[in-house]
């Protein structure tokens, strides 16, 4: 059992990786699919994730939940919001992506965290821990040195972790499957963007079939685009600990931020390193002290067990140390 758990532990690993890696290198994509522009590119994605998605639920007979959920108007309210929210979130990235705003796109990625945590507190009333006020603060700090480095504020870093930060907190009170939950939102999305697509095509200014064949295929992938790293996260994250998956989020904004120095040339004057240096401090801070009450769980986990008499098995570490910290 444990070389089985120590196999699904390593394919989990290669699954996160996957997800985040994909979501890292995806900038590389965007640009593929101009002429069409930001808006055009989302009505694309929202479409042609939900024929994908549709199908995938098709060939896996996974239906049952759809009932359920008409049935609960609360869930699908909450759905609505996850959809628009994602919408905005989606569109602002490829449009970034498209306008050369790379290294912005990938600092909205890299603060998510802090604005997960700082939202938290304001909404939920949860407490915080020092080392999570510090990295916070650092955060903040970095937000004014990016804003005077820019000479404005980083919008689209600030709107693409708001955005995902309410996106996460309501998928965490809609609490479906992650396949499902995709094809829920698109389902939402679907006849606005499909409606978009056919009154770009009835003006002429749609981007469908103009260029070329290749081109409509690129445009038809942004559902593959979509739903393959949704599909490799959600069998990563029942294969590893919460904290690993943390660990890995870091990977996407990371080949974002190299994509955009190394390859799309974008300059990073001084101000800009002292920003991005703030921010990556603050991220050593809640990873330090995410990763120490993973241990001090852990270890209170083993001594409790110790003092109830029971030996505890190979496996129940990994367990109790999966376990996101109440204040997370």
């Amino acid at each position: 059992m444990a070389a089985k758990s120590g196999g699904e532990q390593r394919a989990g690993l290669l699954y996160g990786v996957g997800a985040y890696g994909m979501w890292g290198l995806v900038p590389l994509f965007w640009p593929l699919l101009k002429p069409a522009g930001a808006i055009e590119i989302l009505a694309h994605r929202m479409v042609w994730s939900l024929v994908l998605v549709a199908a995938a639920l098709l060939v896996l007979r996974r239906w049952g939940w759809i009932r359920e959920l008409l049935r609960q108007p609360r869930k699908l309210g909450l759905i609505a919001v996850a959809a628009t929210v994602i919408t905005v979130n989606w569109g602002l990235y490829i449009w970034a992506v498209n306008a050369g705003q790379v290294v912005e796109a990938s600092l909205g990625y890299f603060i998510n965290p802090l604005v997960t945590i700082a939202m938290g507190v304001l909404l939920l009333k949860e407490r915080l821990r020092p080392a999570q006020w510090a990295a916070v603060g650092t955060g903040f700090a970095a937000v004014v040195v990016l804003a005077v480095g820019y000479g404005r504020p980083p919008w689209i870093s600030l709107v693409l972790a708001f955005s995902f930060a309410i996106y996460g907190l309501v998928k965490k009170k809609v609490n479906i499957g992650g396949l499902e939950s995709l094809a829920a939102e698109t389902a939402v999305q679907f006849l606005p963007a499909l409606a978009y697509l056919l009154w770009l095509g009835a003006q002429g200014s749609g981007h469908f079939g103009t260029q070329g064949a290749g081109h409509a295929a690129l445009l038809a992938a942004t559902g593959v685009v979509t739903a393959v790293p949704l599909v490799c996260f959600g069998a990563a994250a029942i294969r590893v600990p919460l904290s690993t998956l943390g660990l890995l989020q870091y990977l996407a904004p990371v080949f974002q931020f190299l994509l955009g120095v190394v390859y799309f040339h974008e300059a990073m004057p001084p101000e800009r390193w002292a920003g991005f240096s703030l921010v990556w401090l603050a991220l050593t801070l809640l990873t330090w002290d995410a990763l120490r009450t993973a241990r001090r769980t852990r270890a209170e986990a083993l001594a409790l067990r110790a003092s109830a008499g029971a030996a505890p098995t190979t496996g129940a570490p990994m367990a109790v140390g999966g376990r996101p910290s109440d204040g997370r």
